[in-house]
């Protein structure tokens, strides 16, 4: 993508709200990169201090995430293992392309996180629709981690205890919601409430060990599986051709790592856009092995009786997978602050510009409003994740938002940056870039309404 003799627009001021509050607000990070500042008479992006193979690392990390424990259903509902294969692929190629325009616009409007490059390039609209689009996921994401407590501590509690206590009446401290409920209190409110979150780079390294972890057990216990196991019956087709689409959500989900890519890409220290496009191809491959190894196995082990979670379909007294569990969960302690994070990041810029306030002269009401939307976030994602029966339901809603992540607002940006370079003639490759651009768009509009008409009209009214 050659950059034009046009620049890209970011100036603020279009916004009928508070230009200087909107600059100052604390907008969305990716946990896993500390990039410098972004000065306001500065003309570029100046380099980081990651290097390529460190950023396909970031990248990797960004992407992997608790959403494996869903491939395998996801293969289920696609009609089996070549159909949830050829999916994948298909839907990589687009998600790369979405990687590396990210990266254009950023460097063409110099802005550093993936809102602001929204805000910049594509305007006051677009940009605040991206916000609330980053609120609602990361809110949606919170729920499906209390989801995924509840589910491994319930095997966990399972593996516990006594036959005595199995066959007679269940104790109430074994019961779901309350489980659920003391967990979060104990451990997740209080790492939520700190404005700042230090033990992002640490979270980031745990997560990783965790997932390897729980794709590693998945593949083994389908190569020696336990002789217990009752043979299942294995799809080997779609029951009907829009069956497929009903993996999309888990695929979207899974391989979101739009928004943190835009401050990874500015932390390399050299934030080249073919630089980053080998960068981007190569993390998404890593992922792609990771997500297909966990899906085929899980689903050739399990066929169509998989779970949503596929670590619910193993015993609960099995040592290996149990431990698998254990990992899960501290991963998801871990991540639940920073996605919470993220959420209150965007909704605080919003507040600020709305109100007109600056960071500086908001200072003393800031910790009270910290307070407020901290405990207000986490009790709505308690309460619905103590009445919502599995995490498919809930990625077949937030997978719908992540597909604008992935497909509509890239090709939303790639078309304002192309239409926006001052060009005599129109060359053929532009002309495809904007095609690209417009196909994106309305394939991501697509999935969106798809799965979303999808997850209200079967999912939240079965």
């Amino acid at each position: 993508m050659a950059q034009g003799t046009g620049s890209i627009n970011s100036d603020y001021k279009d916004w009928e709200w508070s230009a200087d509050a909107g600059e100052r607000a604390r907008l969305l990070q990716s946990p896993s990169v500390e990039t410098v500042p972004k000065s306001g008479e500065s003309q570029g992006n100046g380099p980081g201090a990651t290097s390529a193979l460190g950023a396909v690392f970031i990248v990797v990390n960004a992407a992997l995430g608790a959403g494996l424990l869903n491939f395998p259903a996801a293969f289920s509902m696609a009609g089996g293992v070549a159909a949830g294969v050829a999916l994948q692929m298909c839907m990589l190629i687009f998600i790369i392309g979405g990687l590396v325009i990210l990266a254009y616009c950023s460097q063409a409007s110099n802005e550093r996180t993936y809102q602001e490059v929204v805000w910049a390039v594509c305007g006051k609209v677009p940009g605040v629709l991206c916000e609330v689009a980053i609120a609602v996921y990361t809110f949606g994401t919170c729920i499906a981690f209390l989801i995924i407590i509840g589910d491994q501590e319930d095997k966990i509690i399972a593996a516990l205890v006594t036959e005595s206590e199995e066959a007679g009446s269940s104790r109430w401290y074994t019961d779901r919601k309350f489980t659920i409920s003391i967990t979060a209190f104990l451990l997740i409110l209080p790492l939520s409430i700190p404005k700042e979150i230090g033990f992002q780079k640490y979270a980031s390294s745990l997560s990783v060990i965790g997932t390897w972890y729980v794709t590693a057990v998945i593949i083994i216990k389908y190569i020696w599986p336990d002789k217990e196991l009752v043979p299942v019956e294995i799809p080997t087709s779609p029951s009907t051709w829009t069956a497929v689409f009903n993996a999309v959500p888990t695929i979207c989900f899974g391989f979101q790592c739009h928004v943190s890519s835009v401050p990874v890409f500015n932390s390399m220290k050299q934030p080249e856009v073919k630089t980053w496009g080998a960068v981007v191809t190569a993390a998404m491959v890593i992922a792609l092995f990771v997500y297909t190894g966990t899906g085929v196995c899980g689903f050739l082990t399990f066929g169509a009786g998989v779970e949503q979670d596929v670590l619910l379909s193993y015993p609960s007294n099995d040592i290996p997978v149990a431990l698998a569990r254990a990992f899960i969960i501290l991963c998801v302690l871990t991540s639940y602050p920073i996605l919470h994070f993220c959420g209150r990041a965007v909704l605080e810029g919003l507040w600020l510009r709305y109100t007109g306030v600056t960071v500086e002269e908001d200072v003393i009401r800031e910790r009270r409003r910290r307070l407020l939307q901290t405990i207000s976030w986490f009790l709505l994602t308690l309460l619905l994740a103590l009445f919502i029966p599995d995490i498919g339901k809930v990625i077949s809603v937030i997978g719908g938002l992540a597909a604008c992540f992935i497909f509509v607002f890239p090709g939303l940006c790639l078309i304002q940056a192309k239409l926006s370079e001052i060009q005599e003639t129109r060359a053929i490759s532009w002309w495809a870039q904007v095609s690209y651009g417009v196909f994106m768009v309305t394939l991501g509009a697509f999935i969106f309404g798809q799965t979303t008409a999808n997850a209200i009209f079967v999912d939240l009214t079965a």
